[in-house]
């Protein structure tokens, strides 16, 4: 059964538009764009929700050795698309074991972001200054993207976040250690300008990190 659409923020109950309310609403943090609920990584799971995004679709292109789509999820409804994507891979970490990645592109206020990076929220807020040098980079859709660690996130895991095409960039790691991936030159593409390479993506088992 299709679960229910949930705050993106809390995970919590929202209620939909109705009379007193033309917008999602969730009892501790108002209104909100909805996260839909997560379904398992396939190819064609993948297309439909690329096809509705009104923001990036980021994954590592190509794919770090070894790793596999593992899932992804956004928040938005019928009417508006997606305003926030976060999509998993999983792989051999660099230090050795397993690894996972979340990359999260959203528009400002949607909370996806701070959600799986197990903060506050709904974004970096002061815990970054963009005015210090960057503690890491990445390539976003051909751009120099600069990346900065978020300090104050759970140590189970690493955050990192930026900005590329004038919307937030997340990026969350488990375990921690695991965020060596971030200065591996990494190449992030935008699904929707990836065309029939998506039909290539190899695909794993569904993430746990997604239903966090």
């Amino acid at each position: 059964m299709r679960g229910e659409p949930s705050c993106p923020r809390c995970a919590g109950r929202v209620r939909a538009p109705g009379l007193f309310s033309d917008t999602w609403q969730c009892d501790q943090h108002g209104a909100v764009h909805p996260m839909q609920p997560v379904l398992p990584p396939s190819v064609e799971a993948l297309s439909v929700a690329v096809a509705r995004s009104q923001v990036p679709v980021w994954l590592p292109w190509p794919l770090p050795v070894g790793w596999l789509f593992t899932g992804i999820a956004h928040a938005g409804d019928d009417v508006s698309g997606a305003r926030a994507t976060a999509v998993a891979c999983s792989g051999p970490a660099p230090l050795g074991g397993f690894g996972e990645l979340v990359l999260v592109a959203e528009e400002l206020g949607v909370g996806l972001g701070a959600r799986y990076a197990g903060l506050p929220g709904p974004d970096p807020g002061e815990a970054v200054s963009l005015y210090k040098p960057a503690d890491a980079k990445l390539l976003a859709a051909g751009r120099p993207t600069p990346m900065f660690h978020v300090p104050d996130a759970p140590s189970d895991r690493a955050v990192f976040v930026g900005e590329a095409r004038g919307l937030w960039l997340w990026a969350i790691a488990w375990p921690e250690q695991s965020a060596l991936v971030m200065y591996d030159e990494l190449v992030l593409t935008d699904l929707r300008d990836a065309g029939a390479e998506l039909g290539l993506l190899p695909c794993g088992a569904l993430s746990p990190r997604l239903l966090g």
